[in-house]
């Protein structure tokens, strides 16, 4: 509200529609703004104008008595982006292909022994940023669900005894509705190379940390935490040195996780559950299985009707 009324320069009784649309022009033409964020804002703007043309509160009389003028609604759905479509992300946003994925994990960890060979303080970090990348994949974490976890917040799985210590693990910063604080889950060890990475970390290396006392999973070499914006720059560094596209970020991983198991045959419930989605819907736009996947699916379905048709009838009794 305030970026609009700076731009408008003027006060909400003299606001117009076509202050609005100059706006959302200069938002999206000069700064870049994605149409999601100006719908966010527009939306923003017309509750604002709600509440002063609301004649509940008596401010359209008092603005006409004082100023000679009153406050209108200044959006309408000619002047502003409605939401259309469900997805409306970057369509260059997708997943790691599993070889894509088994890259970046191999060139992670060839920093960590070049770094360390060279007998550089900073393979710790290195080392650090690499198991947190498969974690993040391992679980299809967002990145602040990533980086905010603790060494306390992996459990045991009664039900899967396989996986240690580390068969659960909690979500305490799952991103949050609007207005509501961070939503925890549970996300269930899949995969046991994710154990032995974790293991790895928290025994052998996490201990060598200058601030390893801290409770966080991921201490930074100067603080208790690593920052989001620094494991960012990290996997933007990585990416660009393999030749990858902008369009595989770190949500890609999340979206690799969601893939990787629907192709796998998880049920996608299941998988719904363990990224927190409250809707199947959402879970249906991360999932993008590769052309060999639908291959096989079809020819699966196409193998079993042929052999079905091919069997001959039961002789009716």
């Amino acid at each position: 509200m305030r970026a609009f009324a700076a731009h408008a320069d003027a006060y909400p009784w003299q606001w117009r529609p076509q202050l609005l649309d100059d706006w959302l022009a200069d938002l999206r033409a000069v700064r870049g703004r994605r149409r999601s964020t100006i719908r966010n804002y527009s939306a923003t703007v017309a509750a604002f104008c709600d509440y002063l043309t609301d004649p509940a509160y008596d401010w359209a009389s008092e603005c006409e008595r004082r100023f000679g003028t009153h406050p209108v609604q200044v959006v309408h759905e000619w002047n502003t982006a409605v939401h259309v479509q469900d997805a409306e992300g970057d369509p260059s946003r997708r997943a790691f292909t599993v070889d894509e994925l088994q890259a970046l994990f191999d060139y992670a960890d060839e920093q960590v022994v070049r770094s360390r060979a060279a007998g550089r303080k900073g393979w710790l970090a290195l080392f650090r940023d690499a198991t947190l990348l498969k974690v993040a994949y391992g679980y299809g974490l967002r990145r602040r669900e990533v980086t905010m976890l603790d060494l306390v917040d992996f459990g045991p799985n009664p039900h899967a005894t396989e996986f240690g210590d580390v068969g659960v693990c909690r979500i305490r910063f799952g991103k949050a509705r609007k207005g509501s604080p961070p939503k925890p889950r549970s996300v269930l060890t899949v995969w046991p190379w994710t154990v032995e990475i974790l293991q790895q970390w928290t025994t052998e290396v996490r201990p060598l940390m200058p601030q390893a006392a801290s409770p966080a999973l991921w201490p930074s070499e100067r603080g208790p935490r690593i920052s989001v914006d620094g494991i960012n720059r990290r996997l933007a560094d990585y990416r660009r040195a393999l030749g990858f596209g902008p369009g595989l970020d770190f949500h890609s991983l999340r979206r690799s996780y969601v893939t990787h198991l629907i192709e796998a045959g998880w049920d996608p419930l299941f998988v719904q559950q363990q990224v927190g989605h409250e809707h199947a819907s959402t879970t249906s736009i991360y999932t993008c299985v590769s052309s060999d996947f639908r291959t096989r699916t079809l020819r699966r379905a196409l193998d079993a009707t042929m052999a079905a048709a091919a069997r001959p009838e039961r002789t009716k009794r």
